[in-house]
């Protein structure tokens, strides 16, 4: 009888010990994840007791409120409400007692609520006072005017634009289309925001994806700034020359690469690799890429930050090269072909590295934290992420780029008394589908105060007959004036 008693006092020993640690588990290793997950609607709820801070946009008289919350009436004391809300739908992101939060809702939820950890001293303050502060106001590097110029000069094709400061990485615009009103899914009717939901999340548009940051295309001739700056980096020169055949054969196999329009780039005759940057020509890219090697192309994607952690904000996906490319492979990464993949912020982040003399920023979207009465909480500076180029290389192919807008793919781009250097991409999708067609560069070339990166997603609505040069540059265009003449005005 002993010896059963004493087996139930170890089988329930056990299983106290098992509850116990279980407990703990939850309780103290699990506790902050558990508290933070989406899922976690107790959590939500109790958020919605507190008066979110607000995001603005823009600089002194023309900075205004993209996100605000408001006082109310029912059970859900506080209402999120975006006052724009498609123009800046996917920077801000959503703030839904069912569906959780998404951007910079998501991103910054601690210090829109104001209970960030730097905020710690602050908050035991206003405990022990018996106070109860609204959260902190989030003060954005974006650009009232560059966002609307972008979204009206993409219109209502699928795409994106991001533009960014070379100098200091802030982002001046992200715009995305097509876009969404975070306002249905913010509201407090469960059958209202279920309502909105549904179509947005099963279109095959995927409206709720921001396309600046989170989706992945082929940069398509775009890229053949990396593989240029990879060959001036080995001492290459921009007179340097190429033999101008109409298709380069891949080493080991019997295909080719031809030419846009299955032309020639020059008339047959030499070309220099500063010429085949003007008119974007494949084939010398295709024999670049080979004689610059797979190691040094994929080492100089790098340092553009494919394949890594840029730190930004908001979510990012990261842009890739494969980290080993045989001969075929190397000759089509060298035209942005193949497996080659990035985001728009991405291109944006390449050429304005180019144009601020090598340096590659770090992409900041958010530069200042404040309380409710407008104090600083904290500053957010900007900071290098790496030297991508030599200052020499960049120079070098930023007068390239400047070549390419005053007389070759991308005249469109062209600026009355603005000096332009761009760079266009028409890249290959799937068999039977329209190009991607791309548009990269930044102005003033010599003094750079904004860069952008355009895309295009199944020919733009023009089909097969699309081009960067066409489509993507004269968008660009439309908001690299809008960032310069914003700059003109202080940032507003």
């Amino acid at each position: 009888m002993s010896r059963q008693v004493r087996r139930v006092s170890t089988a329930m020993f056990a299983l106290f010990a098992v509850l116990f640690v279980n407990l703990n588990y939850l309780q103290v290793v699990r506790a902050d994840a558990l508290a933070h997950d989406q899922r976690n609607k107790r959590g939500l709820l109790r958020e919605y007791e507190i008066e979110r801070g607000a995001i603005l946009v823009g600089f002194g008289q023309q900075q205004k409120e993209i996100a605000r919350s408001e006082k109310t009436q029912d059970r859900l004391r506080y209402l999120r409400r975006y006052p724009e809300g498609p123009l800046w739908a996917h920077i801000t992101g959503y703030y839904s007692f069912i569906f959780g939060r998404a951007q910079m809702e998501q991103a910054f939820n601690d210090a829109l609520l104001g209970r960030a950890p730097s905020q710690f001293i602050r908050n035991l303050g206003d405990l022990l006072d018996g106070r109860k502060r609204p959260g902190d106001t989030l003060v954005t590097t974006l650009r009232p005017h560059v966002q609307e110029a972008a979204r009206a000069a993409l219109g209502n094709r699928k795409g994106a634009v991001a533009a960014i400061d070379p100098a200091t990485g802030e982002v001046l615009a992200l715009w995305s289309f097509p876009s969404y009103d975070p306002n249905l899914l913010s509201s407090h009717d469960a059958e209202q925001i279920r309502a909105a939901w549904e179509p947005l999340a099963s279109s095959p548009d995927k409206p709720l994806i921001n396309r600046a940051t989170q989706e992945l295309y082929p940069p398509g001739s775009t890229f053949k700034l990396v593989t240029a700056a990879a060959a001036l980096e080995q001492g290459m020169s921009p007179e340097a020359t190429f033999p101008d055949p109409r298709r380069a054969t891949l080493p080991q196999t019997s295909a080719a690469i031809g030419n846009f329009g299955g032309g020639l780039c020059n008339g047959g005759n030499p070309i220099t690799l500063r010429r085949a940057v003007e008119v974007s020509c494949n084939t010398t890219f295709a024999q670049l890429g080979l004689r610059v090697g797979a190691e040094a192309l994929i080492t100089q994607a790098e340092r553009f930050g494919l394949n890594g952690e840029l730190g930004f904000q908001l979510p990012l996906e990261p842009s890739q090269i494969p980290a080993q490319l045989d001969p075929p492979q190397t000759a089509q990464s060298a035209i942005g072909q193949r497996d080659v993949r990035v985001t728009p912020l991405q291109m944006a982040m390449i050429a304005g590295a180019i144009g601020n003399k090598g340096v590659l920023m770090t992409p900041q979207l958010v530069r200042r934290i404040q309380d409710y009465a407008g104090r600083p909480v904290r500053s957010l500076d900007s900071r290098a992420l790496a030297q991508a180029i030599s200052p020499q290389s960049a120079g070098e192919l930023r007068d390239m780029m400047v070549g390419v807008v005053a007389r070759g793919t991308g005249r469109a781009a062209a600026i009355d008394g603005v000096t332009v250097a761009g760079k266009t991409g028409t890249a290959e999708s799937a068999p039977g589908r329209p190009p991607t067609v791309w548009f990269v560069g930044f102005a003033p070339a010599d003094n750079p105060q904004i860069a952008v990166a355009v895309v295009l997603e199944s020919g733009g609505g023009v089909g097969d007959e699309a081009t960067g040069g066409r489509l993507a540059a004269p968008i660009a265009r439309a908001v690299m004036q809008a960032g310069i003449a914003s700059a003109s005005l202080g940032g507003g």
